[in-house]
């Protein structure tokens, strides 16, 4: 890649693979990381997205490939001269150290005068909220307030790229979105190039600029939440990022994006966002649960079922449905919790008109996280 395709790119990866043991982690992948933006590597556990993290920090040696911060060649660069920011899974923190010299510590290392020192860690503590801890130890607080540390120590050495690797899955769930809102707030506000790895699909859609959902080592897609969530480009992506109905169909024909398809003996016209639709023949096709609506089972194109389970979920419910059409013949849709109908009742599920996907029949074998 050209050095004028770098300028807006705070990380380019061109080609990077790594391998171990004969086993490979890591397939040559080609990512640009734009400056300032929020990446997240999404994927189940082995994937390959903390190696590929692991090589951007320099704590791995890639195969083969090239990679550059700030249009800087730092392939063979060892991690403490690469200027990065890394927040760990369990924090890291020294527990004979207060938090003013757990974050001072990068400092210290960097030789950095201690008139500076003290003033960037005072600026760190309070950018966390942490000004009245300094001189506690890390014993002595939360969970939440131990990640504000470490985050606090990766940020007061400046750093060109943050690096976060799954740092909030030690925490319940209310912490956890607190801290989510708190990063995105402070990465936003000094607009700090970050690469946030975790395996939650609502944690990436919810804090992400962009999202790459890795699979077997290799970039499945990559794109905004929104197109991520919306247009999956393959059954992978479709059925990990959020909830996802397959029904067994045929595909009878298709001009452009409009499809004609049977699903579960109803006919069906639909039109669908892909541009490279399987031939006609048996395929999958994926639904969204919003995207479905209970209706009678005697309306037009309504597919067959019966209610099985009624969730109960606040201000909505879950409704399991049985129907012969689904792989693995259940369905989930979700309605107002008035609207709960009761199992054993029969209904009809109305498909969306626009948005499905469908995938050739046979790619659910091939696609194995």
């Amino acid at each position: 890649m050209s050095s004028e395709s770098r300028n807006d790119a705070a990380v380019q990866i061109d080609g990077v693979s790594k391998s171990f043991a004969g086993t490979v982690a890591l397939e040559p992948i080609w990512l640009k990381i734009r400056r300032g933006e929020f990446l997240t590597l999404l994927g189940p556990s082995g994937c390959g997205k903390t190696t590929l993290l692991n090589l951007i920090a320099g704590f791995l040696e890639a195969d083969e490939g090239e990679l550059f911060i700030d249009r800087e060649l730092v392939t063979q660069v060892p991690p403490h001269q690469r200027e990065i920011g890394i927040v760990f899974q369990n924090y890291a923190l020294f527990p004979h150290m207060t938090v003013a010299q757990n974050v001072a510590y990068g400092l210290r290392t960097r030789r950095v005068s201690k008139a500076e020192t003290a003033q960037r860690v005072a600026e760190a503590l309070a950018l966390v909220k942490l000004q009245d801890f300094a001189d506690r130890r890390p014993k002595q607080l939360s969970g939440g307030q131990q990640q504000r540390v470490a985050l606090a120590r990766a940020l007061v050495i400046r750093p060109r790229v943050l690096l976060l690797d799954e740092p909030f899955s030690a925490l319940d769930r209310n912490l956890r979105t607190a801290m989510q809102v708190e990063l995105r707030e402070i990465q936003t506000r000094l607009g700090l190039t970050t690469v946030f790895v975790t395996h939650d699909q609502n944690e990436a859609l919810s804090m992400s600029d962009r999202i790459a959902v890795m699979s077997r080592g290799r970039v499945r897609q990559i794109g905004a939440p929104a197109d991520i969530y919306d247009r999956p480009r393959n059954l992978f992506v479709s059925t990990f990022v959020g909830d996802a109905n397959l029904f067994d169909a045929t595909l009878q024909g298709a001009e452009g994006s409009a499809l004609d398809l049977s699903v579960g003996g109803a006919r069906l016209s639909l039109t669908s966002y892909q541009d490279d639709l399987p031939q006609p023949g048996p395929v999958t096709l994926f639904v969204r649960p919003e995207q479905c609506r209970l209706t009678d089972t005697n309306e037009p194109g309504a597919v067959p079922a019966t209610v099985a389970l009624s969730v109960y979920q606040g201000s909505y419910a879950e409704l399991h449905l049985d129907c012969a059409a689904a792989q693995g013949g259940r369905v989930m849709l979700r309605v107002p919790a008035a609207e709960a109908l009761p199992a054993g009742a029969a209904v009809g599920i109305a498909l969306p008109q626009t948005g499905p996907a469908i995938y050739a029949a046979d790619e659910a074998n091939k696609e194995v996280a």
